[in-house]
């Protein structure tokens, strides 16, 4: 565990500078939006809301993460690598909030930016045998590497995008995310990692006030492919570079609910004899709100299994019982607080508020 008190003033820094930059540049960038025209008008069936609403909010997230990077952390090749994939994905983001690209178009971007990182030294080395829990027990993955980096990278990247179905649920999930790997980099003393970690929590701890339900800005393709790209590409400079099966584990179950809504996305299209890409109400939020749930209440119980496995992630990494014992009450009592204030409440109960949380439900969801 780091104890170095000048490396966690930076973990500060970088987070408030983060998020102050994010919070104060949205009310900019929602003009900016208004005027190119990345706005989210509700014409289709899949829309809900009822009102248009700018999207690109992602470029307040990167703003503040990028400039936050570049002056609390240690810019070595990798990093700089990150920096350019991230800005590749948050210029075609961007042009997508505004135009609607292809999504072949779209894909072939998201690997030219991993195959960015990867030629900066970004990418898995070693691959953890699942079966012998040993620090020594891997196996070399030669041929595999690259593959193997631009699917983690492209995945990841997509995953955060697929998610993006209601206000606030993306950028809660991936602060969630960012956050709980942030811990586990302290654990294994990695703090340039840490500190772009904090860099991406705080930017995404500045959106979250104006994307709550109901949103004033949507972070756009601009924010989830960038939040995507960012924690793909942290998480092997982090974690999979350690050969401990564990260490493999910790970036899964952080990221656990954008990459199981994913993986589930695609067998679920591919079954039912659709495109892979083609878009559905299939997620896990559309089934929460089909459970009768209303907007807010379903953003809340993902997050909570989100925290849920995040803790069980730090608990793994953890070196000491009382970090493992205050995981474990955390993960229970927010276990306890979803299902007496959520879960058990009746829908139905505030007939107003349902109305109105299910008329501003977000329309972001492309994919």
């Amino acid at each position: 565990m780091l104890s170095n008190l000048t490396v966690w003033l930076k973990l500060l820094l970088a987070a408030v500078s983060s998020a102050a930059i994010s919070f104060f540049m949205t009310p900019p960038v929602k003009k900016f939006a208004e005027k190119v025209g990345a706005i989210d008008v509700p014409g289709d069936g899949r829309r809900i809301h009822d009102h248009p609403i700018p999207r690109m909010g992602g470029l307040a997230i990167f703003l503040g993460f990028v400039l936050s990077v570049l002056a609390f952390v240690d810019v070595t090749t990798p990093i700089l690598g990150m920096l350019i994939g991230a800005v590749i994905i948050a210029v075609m983001g961007a042009v997508d909030d505004i135009i609607n690209l292809n999504a072949w178009v779209k894909f072939g971007i998201q690997i030219l930016a991993a195959l960015v990182a990867i030629r900066s030294g970004i990418v898995f080395a070693v691959i953890s045998n699942p079966i012998i829990f040993s620090d020594t027990a891997f196996v070399p993955i030669g041929y595999l590497t690259v593959p193997l980096t631009v699917l983690w990278i492209v995945g990841c990247t997509n995953a955060v995008n697929l998610i993006d179905g209601l206000d606030g649920l993306a950028v809660g999930v991936s602060a969630i995310s960012s956050l709980t790997m942030l811990v586990v980099a302290l654990f294994v003393a990695e703090p340039n990692v840490a500190l772009i970690l904090a860099a991406l929590t705080g930017a995404c701890v500045g959106f979250i006030p104006y994307n709550l339900n109901p949103a004033k800005i949507f972070m756009g393709d601009v924010g989830s492919q960038l939040l995507g790209f960012i924690l793909a590409t942290v998480s092997i400079m982090g974690m999979f570079k350690f050969h401990a099966i564990i260490t493999f584990l910790v970036p899964v179950l952080a990221m656990s609910v954008p990459l199981a809504d994913t993986v589930f996305a695609f067998f679920r299209r591919i079954v039912h004899g659709q495109s892979p890409f083609h878009a559905d109400k299939g997620h896990f939020h559309h089934r929460l709100l089909a459970m009768g749930l209303n907007q807010k209440q379903a953003v809340a119980v993902l997050y909570a299994i989100s925290a849920v496995l995040g803790l069980l992630a730090v608990l793994l990494a953890g070196k000491y019982t009382a970090v493992r014992i205050v995981c474990l009450v955390l993960a229970f009592a927010i276990s306890i607080c979803v299902w007496f204030f959520v879960l058990r409440r009746k829908p139905g109960t505030d007939v107003n508020a349902e109305r109105n949380d299910n008329a501003d439900i977000d329309s972001e969801e492309k994919n």
